[in-house]
């Protein structure tokens, strides 16, 4: 099927779907200021409730290439089944009892059916448009950006009073995605059975200078991403105390995580221009600049603080597609499933560090100058990506 025979409807429906399906991404971040006072949380909860999401989205991304299940399964059946299952499972909180094992567990199982949403959504736009996905995957992580940024909103919007109304709007968001996908785009022309995953042929697909090189830029942006989308409530509330200000911390929160959905389409779009690795590069450099930089946004009035971090949060996401592009570009043809498992998998592991790393230096450093330590990402990440630019 050519690109211009296929439905107009598919690729919206799908930017829709994934927007909905990740939307249950930081639904726990969104309201643990509140489960805070009531639950009486540990001081790291924020770091272990979004670190307890991203294990589950490890677990369920090795899970799912193990099995190979959106391979010998029809993938559009998997999102649905996992928008159903993660939907159930971030309301669950709502009914299970006040405890904060309860609260990990229940965001643990959300990560987990997560990684049925994220990946396979990618995957069944592949099998649309298969070698011509080009801008449509900028397109696509926009959405998974404004899926993360949506609990915030709702959080706004509720003006912080029910928790449990953030819950159940992403859960049904998340619901509405699914239900898209099965009835609205379906399996793709050029859906075909990939490779098994395969754990020796891990040391095989790093061999690949290319890919390496890839992969090890795309695991420097992932040790700032992840972090800097946890931290930004905290940075406006440190930023309220140290200049008694009064700024809304759920409405910035989605405004400055969500902004990164423009950054996505315009790195999709720059990408068909100046290549993939030279737009990641540049997106690297303003970010890495912005983690250097972090320590004056404070002394900043309020709205060019906002404005800082709303920078921020566009670049600090828009080399994401390209970078999935640079991997799948450079990864040997007959293990892209392999590779792009373990890319995936190890990029999101990375984040756990880096999240408990910022966490256990916020007390001793203070937020003001904690988040400069984000740094190290980019710097790998430009190191690396130099290479794939040169050529």
């Amino acid at each position: 099927m050519s690109s211009t025979s296929i439905p107009k409807r598919i690729l919206p429906t799908i930017i829709f779907a994934q927007f909905a399906g990740t939307s249950l991404w930081f639904a726990g971040n969104a309201i643990i200021n509140q489960l805070n006072h009531r639950w009486d949380l540990p001081s790291d909860s924020l770091a272990s409730v979004t670190s307890a999401v991203q294990f589950g989205f490890i677990a369920g991304t090795f899970l799912f290439a193990f099995l190979s299940l959106a391979d010998r399964y029809k993938p559009s059946r998997v999102f649905f089944l996992c928008a159903l299952l993660g939907a159930v499972l971030n309301a669950s909180i709502i009914v299970l009892p006040a405890s904060y094992i309860s609260l990990l567990v229940a965001r643990f199982m959300t990560g987990f059916f997560l990684a049925g949403i994220y990946p396979v959504g990618m995957k069944i736009a592949a099998d649309w448009f298969g070698g011509n996905l080009g801008k449509a995957l900028g397109f696509l992580v926009g959405a998974l950006v404004l899926g993360t940024a949506f609990p915030h909103l709702l959080n706004h919007l509720g003006h912080s009073a029910s928790w449990q109304d953030v819950l159940i709007g992403t859960s049904i968001t998340a619901l509405l995605g699914g239900f898209a996908i099965l009835f609205l785009v379906g399996d793709g022309p050029n859906r075909k059975v990939g490779t098994m995953f395969s754990p020796s042929q891990f040391l095989t697909v790093f061999k690949n200078k290319e890919f390496r090189s890839a992969a090890f830029g795309y695991f420097g942006h992932m040790w700032e991403l992840y972090t800097f989308w946890a931290f930004v409530p905290i940075m406006i509330r440190y930023y309220n105390v140290y200049h008694q200000d009064l700024i809304y911390v759920s409405y910035w929160s989605f405004i400055i995580i969500g902004s990164g959905a423009i950054a996505s389409a315009l790195g999709g779009i720059w990408s068909v221009k100046f290549g993939s690795a030279k737009t990641a590069y540049w997106f690297l450099v303003v970010s890495g600049l912005c983690c250097l930089l972090s320590p004056l946004f404070f002394e900043l009035p309020s709205f060019v603080f906002l404005g800082a971090l709303t920078l921020w949060g566009l670049v600090v996401v828009g080399d994401s597609a390209q970078f999935s592009s640079l991997n799948a570009k450079t990864a040997p043809p007959e293990l892209v499933g392999t590779a792009l498992t373990i890319a995936v998998s190890i990029g999101f592991f990375i984040t756990i560090p880096s999240i408990q790393l910022v966490n256990l230096l916020n007390p001793i450093m203070t937020t003001k100058w904690v988040m400069i330590v984000l740094v190290i990402g980019p710097i790998f990440g430009l190191i690396n990506t130099s290479k794939l630019v040169q050529k």
